[in-house]
């Protein structure tokens, strides 16, 4: 899965008072994309070095480290030396080559979003700091603290038999499915989620749900828990036609287009079609 990065090492511990040096890299986002350094080898994280403009005065927040290489976010746009860096769609990932690189890139991105939206204060409209000690958003005046929004959301391979439910969801492009999938709600268990999500999308009621392995999805700012259950394919499919646009029973060897194991959802379909679920 995306975060699946060995022998790559990250560590996203927060250090407080740590400055931007020639050799640390930089993550500067202009809307939907990333600025990225080509080479012979794929996309690369751009350096402090390669930029002319980076300076002592620069914002530039701490993040994470990246094979104990400090990562950045640098908020002003930065002129590059060469021009081989290039902006990217955040997309990117997808299909990168090198998976530490599409891993940090998202990471960052997920804690851009983040820090963008809590620039001023959610109660009183006073302008945010950032708490000295750890990762978190203060306000000087009424002292609210805000850390990074997380939000869980579940996502199940429903089988019967020797067969999977596969669902087209409005956005996707043609002919693309997926697993159903949906945000928890307050109050509920992740358990209930599933029940609840599956009845509204697709209209079946499933059993024997069981927990398979969880994964952040920084794209969305969630945490992506995976689940396999059970339903009846003798049920009536009824489609929420607001979110799905088609759902249909599929055996292995005769599954459309469908995410790759970036994802938890990939990874359900990929042991789904190998006979392992």
């Amino acid at each position: 899965m995306i975060q699946d990065i060995f022998p790559h090492r990250f560590d996203n511990h927060f250090v407080a008072g740590k400055t931007i040096e020639d050799k640390d890299f930089v993550l500067h986002y202009k809307d939907n994309t990333l600025l990225l350094k080509s080479d012979n080898n794929g996309l690369e994280l751009p350096q402090k070095k390669d930029f002319t403009n980076i300076t002592d005065q620069t914002e530039a927040t701490f993040l994470f480290t990246l094979n104990e290489v400090s990562c950045f976010l640098v908020w002003d746009a930065p002129s590059a030396k060469e021009s081989d860096i290039t902006y990217q769609e955040i997309n990117f990932f997808r299909t990168a080559s090198r998976k530490e690189v599409a891993w940090v890139g998202v990471v960052g991105y997920h804690l851009r979003n983040w820090y963008a939206e809590h620039r001023f204060c959610g109660k009183c409209g006073t302008k945010t700091v950032h708490k000295s000690d750890e990762r978190a958003m203060m306000c000087p005046a009424c002292h609210t603290l805000f850390f990074p929004k997380i939000s869980p959301a579940i996502i199940v391979a429903i089988t019967s038999g020797d067969k999977i439910l596969l669902a087209h969801n409005a956005n996707f492009k043609p002919g693309w499915f997926s697993l159903i999938a949906g945000y928890a709600d307050v109050g509920e268990t992740l358990e209930e989620t599933v029940r609840r999500e599956v009845k509204e999308e697709v209209g079946l009621d499933v059993k024997n749900i069981r927990y398979y392995t969880s994964q952040p999805w920084p794209l969305s700012g969630s945490v992506m828990v995976g689940f396999t259950a059970e339903a009846d394919e003798n049920q009536p499919i009824v489609i929420d036609q607001n979110e799905i646009a088609e759902a249909a029973w599929y055996t292995r060897g005769n599954l459309p287009d469908h995410p790759t194991n970036v994802s938890v959802g990939g990874e359900l379909i990929e042991k789904f079609e190998k006979g392992e679920l």
